[in-house]
């Protein structure tokens, strides 16, 4: 891939004569990286499996990042990762780190291990939660020092909700995985139907464990018979039979959702707004493309070197304050800056919707209103949630 240097030094340049004037002291960014995925069992397709390192490639990029502004500044960043075999290591591993001085840590886990992170956390920690989608993190199970890169289940699907909307394809059939993820996708869609007055005319549960590399031809056409639907909307997150589901649909409809066209926090064919040079970046690092695991892990350690570069400082509970405040914004090659939210921590983003060649689109759509930002009509919005991490 071509490596724009010159449009390099361009930004760094200009990175570097916008940021305030601070001593140069020397500061030590400490930064804790903690990853565990439970095994998921076998998978019934040919699915690509997300690559062991999603996730750490995209922090190490960012440490990267941050340590090229930094050097400037007298800031040095050192990034210590674990990647557990097991819930109970990561939380061993995450108060190991504590005990060593680490105060700021990007965790790529289940919402679980997340939640007993949480329980031996200190006051003076600050988590980002780059690795899960969960609703209830955002909605009520909320914790003051945890914020959330990945966008949740609920962003995911309201941004094709008001794809769905905008195109008026308004009568979908939906078709939900036997997983935990998968209920709570579906569940987060059937909520963004109803906000964006889509109709599922038909909802149904996939509890059938054939190989469809055999089958799919077969069973699927009998199992999508419906009188009429616009698209069909597939809840299969981790991909045991969603990739057998487009072209064989009993009509000949689009399909959606976690396979077909999905909403995705980040995805290779993201190129504009100076994303390609992010891309290009990732590759020469990790040797492969940028997942969502990778960009929310990157963004995460990006709000922390943001901070540290504004404020001169690496106190956890200040770099938390300056994050929740009006003067922070993180460019993140999404077309805008970005912002957290107040109420649940969730970082703000545009969610660009792809197929596994090309960007279609990119949400929040023009027309869809909100009174204080376009940005929150993607996900949990204030009243919908119990959390009040600020105040």
């Amino acid at each position: 891939m071509f490596r724009p240097t010159s449009v390099i030094a361009v930004l760094v340049f200009s990175m570097l004569s916008a940021l305030p004037i601070h001593a140069a002291d020397t500061i030590a960014v400490k930064i804790g990286y903690i990853q565990w995925a439970p095994d998921q069992g076998p998978v019934l397709s040919n699915v690509l499996p997300e690559p062991e390192d999603a996730g750490l490639r995209g922090a190490e990029l960012a440490i990267s990042d941050n340590s090229t502004t930094g050097k400037f500044m007298g800031h040095t960043y050192t990034l210590t990762s674990k990647v557990a075999e097991s819930e109970q290591a990561a939380v061993k591993a995450f108060e190991a780190l504590q005990q060593q001085g680490v105060e700021l840590f990007v965790i790529n886990a289940p919402a679980s291990t997340l939640n007993a992170m949480m329980d031996k956390a200190s006051p003076a920690t600050l988590v980002f939660n780059s690795g899960s989608s969960d609703d209830s993190l955002r909605a009520d199970e909320c914790h003051p020092n945890l914020l959330h890169t990945l966008p949740s289940y609920a962003m995911l699907t309201d941004a094709l909700g008001q794809w769905l909307k905008m195109r008026r394809w308004s009568q979908v059939f939906l078709i939900t995985g036997p997983t935990a993820a998968d209920q709570a996708w579906a569940s987060a869609f059937r909520r963004s139907a109803k906000r964006f007055g889509v109709k599922i005319i038909e909802d149904k549960p996939w509890t059938f464990d054939s190989d469809l590399r055999r089958t799919a031809s077969k069973e699927l056409p009998l199992f999508t018979q419906a009188n009429d639907y616009d698209a069909v909307v597939v809840a299969d997150v981790r991909g045991d039979f969603g990739e057998y589901v487009p072209f064989n649909t009993w009509l000949p409809r689009p399909v959606v959702g976690t396979q077909g066209m999905s909403p995705v926090a980040w995805h290779r064919v993201v190129e504009s707004w100076g994303a390609a040079q992010l891309q290009s970046r990732f590759y020469d690092l990790a040797g492969r493309d940028m997942t969502s695991a990778d960009y929310a892990a990157w963004a995460a350690i990006r709000s922390l070197g943001t901070a540290v570069t504004q404020l001169g400082e690496a106190d956890a509970n200040n770099l938390r304050s300056f994050i929740f405040s009006d003067r922070f914004q993180l460019a993140a090659f999404k077309g805008r800056k970005l912002t957290y939210r107040l109420w649940n921590g969730q970082l703000r983003q545009p969610i660009p919707l792809v197929h596994p060649r090309g960007l279609v689109a990119s949400a929040p759509f023009e027309g869809f209103i909100h009174p204080k930002t376009e940005m929150d009509t993607l996900g949990l919005d204030e009243p919908e949630s119990a959390c009040r991490i600020n105040g």
